[in-house]
């Protein structure tokens, strides 16, 4: 009966002393500079906003020739970094439909100008985004027709 006592009272102590240790670790809020946000207090935005962005894209995606032939449609979706100086970096695709679409939308996104850079707690940050691009052809007619040539 007492080396069972003995027992319990060396496990209580053992426990006791690991919780005693998990306290003094010390866990730093602050990320470190190299980190990349997801989320901050201010995101980085387009020039112009959320529209003025949509508008580039409408009018600088170029629907790759082959693509089309091949009736090839969807929504690719890029993630980049929103660098502290507003530039674009990191860009890659996290969900693609067809290397033509999916190399296009690259492209793009690459070709982005500045935006205004995400801040947290008031220091310009690095930033996550994703972002989904569309891929559809305008003319439904296109779509019948390119169905016919497969058939």
């Amino acid at each position: 009966m007492k080396t069972i006592q003995q027992f319990f009272l060396v496990m209580l102590l053992t426990f006791v002393g690991s919780i005693s240790f998990a306290q003094e670790i010390e866990v730093k809020e602050e990320p470190l500079e190299e980190d990349i946000f997801i989320l901050v207090e201010q995101m980085p935005e387009f020039p112009g906003g959320q529209e003025a962005m949509f508008k580039f894209l409408a009018k600088n995606i170029i629907y790759p020739k082959e693509a089309k032939e091949k009736g090839i449609e969807g929504k690719v979706y890029v993630n980049f970094t929103v660098n502290e100086d507003g530039s674009i970096g990191n860009v890659k695709v996290i969900r693609g439909v067809h290397p033509l679409l999916d190399n296009e939308s690259v492209r793009v996104v690459k070709s982005f100008p500045k935006w205004t850079p995400g801040k947290q707690k008031g220091k310009l940050v690095r930033v996550s985004y994703n972002l989904p691009i569309t891929f559809r052809m305008s003319n439904t007619e296109d779509k019948k027709e390119k169905l016919k040539e497969k058939n």
